[in-house]
């Protein structure tokens, strides 16, 4: 059986300007990266401003086991599936950060015969996007810095800088760092400390912005610190926003790819989905539905985490609505929330996933409160039994949920046609999406609205540094803004231990972050961190190049 990487490298893959000139793109509108991926360019914004809209579909999932459940090979399954039934389908992802590409979950690309290609390009530097976002973030640390070293004009206390740099690697050692030691040329000694480069603010507003100028003032509109005499400090009073910006403005780009089967696909934007708001850009995604009458979008990890935010920040600031909404379901995944070991998911266990059904019940519950038509997708793997499929589709049919089964993995666009058909079906259906909540309503309104309505929970109880950054946040007049839940992809609630869809708990907020330019409130929840660490086995000892440069070991 052949490998990801090996079923990728084999594949026919095309010129990126003949996938581009299929699409509608004009040749001056491409940038190209080399002969299989491309940038387009701010001009067919532009052109294509005028043409409708096609159809939205948002792909999310049940709660996942920790070796993922294929939603972005459902994603790209299903986009291939719609070409194979004459639809003109465009995919809409998010890019692979190098932190899971080396660490765990391994690459983003999907898997199987439902692969975005290159996958080698894509899942390590790509168009190096992730790499200005980084350059960017810290231009504003050291910017920052330098304004200390300098005379601190602005009055800054060192104590209370909210920037942290950034660094697109798992690396738990570089969590909590001091910086400026080694004597008064080299700064101010102060605490400082990393996180992932998708976590970052500036990967949100670059997901976010609508163009270069609303790139610029948002950046601009970063809450970088606070003065003694507790007045905030932003981005625009250090002057970082313009040569942040001129970093960023290639990354702002939208990348085009394509499938195994040469299907396009942007990819574009990379925040994790629980620790950040989990989406491809604004940008990309309007775009692609200017350029297809298919546009499918994924949001990370489950309905609660990822989705929730697509359809309560995203969709709210772009004026998106989806047409319909597939749930990712793998029997796997029920069994480990019905108590199963990950070790033994493969194994036939009726009784095992009669009680993870629950969690599924919940997620399906979840997106109907939006007012969008849901589809199960049921991604089958090889060790499923009938019996299984037939008590998991069953479940769907009592509870009238339309649902398909999927097998993209192994059989590409042919193994997704019954879900294409059936989320054409739903979008065909009338859609009447609504945000779950009223951003006017106070912070803690908002946040006990998600943890009631999503989680399941009976109500949020908050930090003593949490109240206190919830009366700065609503001082400076940011109440208004809506909320980030970070918290753990594994459990509806914050503890990754209560499985299936657990009740009678509490969400524990411990932190409340202002991300001003981002447009929202991040509420850190249980023991969520924002810098992943490895593995005791990381994903990277199996990663190696030969001496003719070819990849292995990436998934």
């Amino acid at each position: 059986m052949k490998t990801d990487i090996e079923i990728a490298q084999s594949a026919p893959i095309r010129p990126i300007a003949q996938i581009a000139e299929e699409l509608g793109v004009l040749p001056e509108e491409l940038e190209l990266y080399g002969p299989y991926k491309a940038k387009l360019a701010e001009s067919i914004y532009e052109r294509l401003a005028s043409r409708p809209d096609g159809k939205l579909v948002l792909v999310t999932a049940v709660n996942p086991t920790p070796a993922g459940e294929g939603k972005t090979t459902t994603t790209v399954g299903l986009g291939q599936a719609m070409s194979k039934i004459g639809k003109k389908a465009i995919i809409a992802l998010r890019e692979p950060s190098l932190g899971p590409v080396f660490g765990i979950k391994g690459g983003a690309a999907g898997g199987g015969y439902a692969q975005v290609i290159p996958m080698e390009d894509i899942n390590l530097h790509f168009t190096g996007d992730m790499h200005a976002i980084t350059s960017a973030n810290n231009l504003l640390c050291a910017m920052l810095d330098n304004h200390l070293q300098q005379g601190n004009e602005l009055n800054i206390d060192p104590r209370r800088v909210l920037v942290k740099r950034c660094l697109d690697m798992n690396d738990r050692a570089l969590r909590n760092v001091i910086v400026g030691l080694g004597g008064k040329m080299n700064g101010v000694p102060r605490e400082d400390g990393f996180m992932i480069t998708v976590a970052s603010e500036v990967m949100a507003i670059l997901c976010l912005a609508s163009d270069l100028t609303d790139l610029k003032k948002r950046l601009g509109d970063i809450l970088v610190a606070y003065t003694y005499e507790g007045n905030p400090v932003y981005a625009k009073e250090l002057k970082a926003q313009g040569a942040m910006a001129a970093l960023l403005k290639d990354a702002l780009k939208p990348n085009l790819v394509q499938t195994l089967e040469n299907t396009p696909a942007l990819m574009h934007g990379g925040p994790f989905a629980n620790i950040a708001h989990g989406c491809n850009s604004v940008r990309a995604t309007r775009l692609a539905l200017k350029l297809a009458d298919y546009t499918i979008t994924e949001a990370g990890f489950g309905s609660d985490l990822g989705a929730e935010k697509f359809l309560d920040i995203k969709c709210r600031y772009a004026g998106l609505a989806p047409a319909a909404i597939v749930l990712v379901a793998t029997i796997r995944a029920l069994k480990y929330n019905g108590g199963v070991p990950k070790a033994d998911t493969a194994l036939p266990n009726l009784e095992a996933l009669k009680k993870g059904l629950c969690n599924l019940e919940a997620h399906m519950e979840n997106m109907q409160k939006y007012g969008v038509p849901v589809v199960v997708a049921i991604n089958r793997f090889l060790t499923d039994s009938e019996e299984e499929v037939q008590l998991l589709s069953q479940f769907c049919q009592e509870r009238g949920c339309r649902f398909a089964l999927s097998e993209v993995f192994a059989k590409g666009g042919e193994g997704g046609i019954e879900l294409a058909k059936a989320v054409v079906e739903a979008c065909q259906e009338p859609s009447h999406f609504h945000p779950l909540y009223d951003t006017n309503l106070s912070i803690k309104e908002k946040l006990e609205t998600i943890a009631k309505e999503i989680y399941g929970a009976d109500g949020v109880r908050y930090s003593g540094a949490a109240e206190k950054s919830l009366a700065e946040i609503e001082k400076l007049g940011k109440g208004s803004l809506p909320v980030c839940v970070a918290k753990t992809q594994y459990s509806l609630s914050d503890d990754p231990t209560k499985l299936g869809r657990p009740t009678g708990f509490n969400i524990q907020i411990k932190e409340l972050r202002l991300s001003a330019g981002a447009g929202f409130i991040v509420a850190l929840a249980g023991d969520i961190m924002t810098m992943p660490g490895l593995p005791k086995a990381p994903a990277a000892f199996q990663i190696d190049v030969d001496s003719q440069g070819h990849i292995s070991g990436l998934f």
